[in-house]
């Protein structure tokens, strides 16, 4: 390699891009927990107290065969996706979402992220936020047309509760 490009040995890798490496004879060990922590800090979430899952995780879920179906199509109400650094130019990220009524599709979209992610997990975490917008701002429109139906709306958006 050294005949191809410009090197200078500078020591042990130890950070590259956000990870950190440890390197012994018979393992190399990679964690991101420098960028947890400071992810963490960014989000002003440096000082919060951890919590458990509410589940103890060696614990194991087996289908209950008497039990009573469940329509999963009446809990659903969003779903998102995000490629991670999905663009091969920019190395951005693309989301998309769709909200659901009951059955029926009733908005959705794709979008490429605006800035570059450093994981997986943080682009997820883009996509789902984008839907939630997305889902509060339907949650406002089908309040303002029931309210419209009901009456509650005179022009201009004032509300009078009869």
């Amino acid at each position: 390699m050294r005949r191809e490009f410009k090197m200078s040995m500078l020591g042990e890798l130890s950070f590259f891009l956000g990870l950190q490496i440890k390197q012994s004879k018979e393992r190399i060990f990679i964690n991101q927990s420098n960028y947890k922590r400071e992810l963490l800090k960014r989000f002003g979430m440096d000082n919060a107290k951890p919590r458990g899952t509410s589940i103890s995780p060696s614990v194991n879920l087996v289908k209950d065969e008497s039990g009573k179906d469940v329509d999963h199509k009446l809990y659903r109400v969003g779903f998102s996706d995000s490629d991670y650094a999905g663009c091969l130019v920019d190395r951005k990220s693309t989301s998309g979402t769709c909200q659901f009524l009951g059955e029926a599709l009733v908005s959705w979209h794709i979008k490429k992220h605006t800035s570059v992610v450093l994981s997986t997990a943080e682009a997820e975490y883009v996509a789902a936020g984008s839907c939630c917008a997305q889902l509060r701002q339907n949650m406002l429109q089908l309040a303002a047309v029931v309210l419209r139906f009901f009456g509650c709306v005179k022009p201009y958006g004032i509300l009078v509760f009869p």
